[in-house]
């Protein structure tokens, strides 16, 4: 039986939580079924980037729990999560096409850029629902990137679905001259503040 509902699409988080052997059921927020997006995913103006990617993780965990009062399911904590990559204070999230891939990449090229993933858990409870927070930030160094080496690495498709255009667990490692942070926290889910976030709500992981 599953500790917990994801509330994400993501691969690398689903991965990371076995890896621990959490038990999940993935949980696609939708609250009502002509809706497709029911978290409001936009970067508002004037948003700090760190209360942004908090705000969106806080986001997702509450419309999980409220998703699960009005489908009549089985109340458990709901894991949800945020990863933003972050440079000059700008929000670099998953590139739109290839051109804005290879624009992000180049920008990150030869230099320091920040990688925060904020997680929330949501508990169930009626009125007494809560969210509990924690937030990894880690400090990402990337070498200087040649022209051939962004094309080839856009070409295999693989940084369309990561915030600022790249996967560390993939081909972009070695693009990393040093990481100061978390490693499965630029992944997408710090398992470390995962793992204490459970441990608040009452599920053992070890």
């Amino acid at each position: 039986m599953a500790d917990l509902y994801l509330a994400s699409r993501s691969p690398r988080r689903r991965e990371l939580l076995k890896q621990i052997g959490v038990r999940f059921e993935p949980l696609l927020i939708r609250l009502a079924s002509q809706r497709e997006i029911d978290v409001d995913e936009l970067q508002h103006a004037g948003e700090p980037a760190d209360r942004y990617v908090e705000r969106i993780a806080h986001e997702k965990a509450e419309h999980g729990v409220q998703a699960l009062a009005l489908r009549s399911m089985l109340h458990k904590p709901v894991l949800a999560a945020d990863t933003v990559v972050i440079l000059d204070g700008q929000v670099l999230g998953k590139p739109v096409d290839k051109a804005q891939a290879a624009d992000f990449l180049q920008r990150l090229s030869g230099r320091q850029h920040e990688v925060r993933t904020a997680v929330a858990l949501g508990l169930p409870g009626g009125n007494n629902a809560r969210v509990l927070r924690a937030v990894s930030v880690s400090t990402v160094t990337f070498r200087k990137l040649e022209p051939a080496e962004i094309a080839h690495y856009i070409a295999t498709g693989d940084p369309m679905d990561k915030a600022g255009g790249y996967g560390i667990q993939s081909l972009a490692a070695v693009f990393v001259e040093r990481l100061e942070g978390s490693y499965t926290g630029v992944m997408g889910l710090p398992l470390f503040e995962t793992a204490q976030l459970l441990k608040q709500g009452g599920l053992t992981v070890i």
